[in-house]
């Protein structure tokens, strides 16, 4: 027995609404949440790392846990650090993996766009930010002296993911535009050097003169400052945006620059 639909010979026929950019993005971003969680490993180091330099480097030491400031200084540096490594390996090394998939092409030709893709891949970046702040929290409000009131504390993580997006952008940029074996690299030689002398492992105030200065030019430098002082209200050097918005501009050009002359390089 089969079953048969009829309709009136003069209603019109209607083409099925497709998906808005919402619903789009959101389905993007499950895709990629689900996709990083089949790789605990990708999950549980990035929970694990910045929290375990918290309590084995910064933890024993009883000078820094004891005073609010030096504690501030100490859990923004490495919350940096957690967001930006989150970003630059989701972007660079994730992207690039994509891009070795036959996958990838045939959803850069759908006729929605890149704009769902990329923002959910940001939506489910920002998810695995956040979360890795988490344990980084825990181990500070309970070892250390660091207690920002409620009102600094959200405003510190909202710094720390809008600082977050140059290095996002720097992310994209390696992503188009290297191969996966050769992202996993640059990605860790640009992260390691940029945190060091970033002051995001070791204070920035204890650097001799002529590095604390010529740090201040550097995006990491710049957003720690920024988290900090988001975090604490400690007045912060007065170029500290403008530089990090300046590496942000370079980075979204060489990102944009990247993605286009890979695009072409494809479909052309």
């Amino acid at each position: 027995m089969t079953a048969t639909t009829t309709r009136d010979a003069g209603a019109p026929v209607r083409a099925a609404t497709p998906p808005g950019f919402v619903r789009l993005t959101l389905l993007h971003a499950r895709f990629h949440v689900l996709e990083t969680v089949r790789i605990p490993m990708a999950v549980i180091g990035n929970l694990l790392f910045p929290t375990l330099a918290m309590f084995f480097f910064v933890v024993p030491q009883q000078v820094i846990t004891s005073d609010p400031l030096l504690s501030v200084i100490s859990v923004g540096g490495l919350a940096m650090f957690s967001v930006m490594s989150t970003f630059l390996f989701t972007f660079g090394v994730g992207v690039a993996e994509d891009r070795a998939l036959p996958f990838d092409p045939y959803l850069r030709t759908m006729p929605a766009g890149a704009g769902p893709r990329l923002t959910g891949r940001v939506l489910s970046a920002s998810l695995f930010a956040l979360l890795g702040l988490v344990p980084l929290g825990l181990v500070a409000g309970i070892f250390t002296a660091a207690a920002p009131a409620l009102p600094r504390l959200l405003l510190g993580v909202a710094t720390l993911l809008a600082a977050g997006v140059p290095f996002l952008m720097l992310g994209l940029f390696v992503g188009y535009r290297l191969s996966s074996k050769a992202a996993i690299a640059v990605v860790q030689l640009v992260l390691f050097p940029l945190a060091f002398a970033g002051g995001l492992f070791m204070p920035a105030e204890m650097f001799p003169d002529w590095l604390a200065t010529a740090s201040t030019f550097l995006p990491s430098r710049a957003a720690r400052d920024l988290v900090i002082g988001a975090l604490s209200g400690v007045e912060v050097y007065a170029y500290a945006l403008p530089v990090l918005l300046g590496w942000g501009v370079l980075f979204t050009v060489l990102a944009v620059w990247a993605y286009r002359r890979d695009e072409g390089r494809r479909f052309r």
